[in-house]
């Protein structure tokens, strides 16, 4: 493919220029982002349709806000396919390419060392100074390990005065990645060198609106504490998922105030101590997994986090428990919810998918509905469930139905939903701000706002 790129000059503010290697679900947005904050950005990636899509002013993925950003920002946009470009027209480059998990469950980081490798060779044609950013999640020790050596390597230069390197990954939502990097918590920075963690903290300080607090340290702590976070994140779910089935069995126990109650505390807080469906996405399941497979390469018990983890595979029986104790002979359950989250397409390690997939595995009947990820389940659950066009008629198909992410689109069905065509229907609404697997005498008295409904 001819390369498309204009060369960018430095603005009036003398920022550095930026750029991306990698222009997917987290790549593009950061174009958009870091442009719409006044720097001029250049994207890269190996697929000639993000590149052209980007440079044709189009979004390369779905993500909310972000073509509101690239049509308010195209004159500071451009993509390339072409290492040598990118490096010659810009001062700094963000990496972030996927790293898939290996049978061991750790990251892998072939495509990272593949892109510093293309940037390092390009850089044997610059003279000037050149920081790389690793934003990728990546195991502890890979910065300063395998991705340094070959960066190093193929530029002939040494980290340090001449070149930078730093780790920098993203807390990020898919659905809500603009806003999240626009109102960070904290940044954090693994740097390889004072000038190096300089150049990047100035860029988030221009670049963030929440004043987010900038932790800097060397890159083997910031990688560690990247996949510790979530980690943490998946612990308190867990928990809170473990209390929610303790109400089940507890005759008047309601685990929603239970866990209101409990996240009052400062040493807890309210966030994900809430009972909820298990985790899912791209992120969370497999930075557990990586956590605990740290521990095991390095001979550290990692107990809770395989215990998090078992907990988290358990919620799908829950639910197909109670699935299963509501629904007729040769009854129809219908699915509503099959992304990992709302406002994404992403199906990947979905709760709903895999609730959807267990059922019809079972010999239940499902039918299934998403407002954005229907095509993406299709592809993954093939002709095992009836996919319908609507809510509502994914509704009237069914016996059982399961709301399983708190969509929008979901958030106004009313009790007379369940009961239409004369049929009556369970609703289970399991939601991360709603939702827990009541006993069937509460079944009874809940109302569809809440976590669970009979029509009536």
């Amino acid at each position: 493919m001819k390369t498309i790129f204009q060369v960018q000059p430095t603005n009036r503010e003398n920022r550095p220029r930026l750029s991306v290697v990698g222009l997917g679900k987290l790549g593009s947005p950061m174009v958009a982002v870091f442009a719409d904050k006044g720097f001029q950005v250049t994207g890269l990636d190996i697929n000639p349709q993000f590149v052209a899509a980007l440079n044709e002013g189009r979004a390369p993925v779905e993500e909310p806000g972000l073509q509101e950003l690239l049509d308010k920002n195209r004159e500071r946009i451009s993509a390339t396919t072409d290492f040598a470009d990118l490096v010659r027209h810009t001062d700094v480059t963000f990496v972030i390419v996927p790293t898939p998990s290996g049978s061991d469950a750790c990251f892998t980081n072939k495509f990272v060392v593949d892109a510093v490798t293309k940037i390092g060779v390009a850089l044997r044609a610059k003279k000037e100074y050149h920081l790389v950013v690793v934003t990728s999640t990546v195991m502890p020790g890979s910065t300063d390990g395998e991705i340094r050596d070959a960066l190093e390597a193929a530029s002939g230069r040494q980290v340090g005065e001449e070149l930078g390197l730093c780790y920098n990954p993203e807390f990020i939502a898919l659905g809500s990645v603009i806003r999240d990097m626009l109102y960070p918590d904290m940044i954090l920075i693994g740097e390889s060198d004072k000038k190096a963690g300089d150049i990047l903290e100035t860029i988030y300080t221009a670049s963030t609106l929440s004043k987010p607090e900038i932790h800097r340290m060397n890159c083997v702590n910031a990688e560690l504490t990247k996949i510790s976070v979530n980690t943490y994140v998946t612990t308190k779910i867990s928990y809170a998922n473990m209390i929610s089935e303790m109400c089940d069995h507890l005759p008047n126990a309601d685990a929603n105030v239970v866990s209101s109650a409990i996240g009052a505390d400062s040493r807890i807080g309210k966030k994900y101590i809430k009972s909820a469906v298990g985790y899912g996405g791209p992120c969370f399941p497999r930075d557990n997994k990586a956590f605990a497979a740290l521990g095991r390469r390095l001979g550290v018990r990692c107990d809770l986090a395989e215990a998090t983890d078992r907990i988290n595979d358990h919620q799908l029986v829950r639910m197909s428990d109670v699935v299963d104790a509501h629904l007729p002979e040769n009854g129809c359950v219908a699915i509503l919810g099959l992304s990992y989250k709302p406002m994404t397409p992403v199906v990947e390690a979905s709760q709903g998918l895999m609730l959807a997939e267990l059922l019809a595995d079972a010999g239940r009947k499902v039918v299934a509905f998403d407002p954005i990820a229907a095509e993406n389940a299709k592809s993954k659950l093939g002709s095992k469930v009836t996919f319908a066009s609507t809510t509502q008629e994914a509704i009237d198909q069914a016996d059982v139905v399961v709301v399983m992410t708190p969509s929008p689109e979901y958030a106004s069905l009313k009790p007379e939903s369940f009961s239409t065509h004369g049929r009556v229907r369970v609703g289970v609404k399991a939601s991360l701000s709603t939702y827990i697997v009541p006993g069937r005498s509460r079944l009874e008295r809940d109302t569809v706002t809440q976590r669970q409904v009979r029509a009536a």
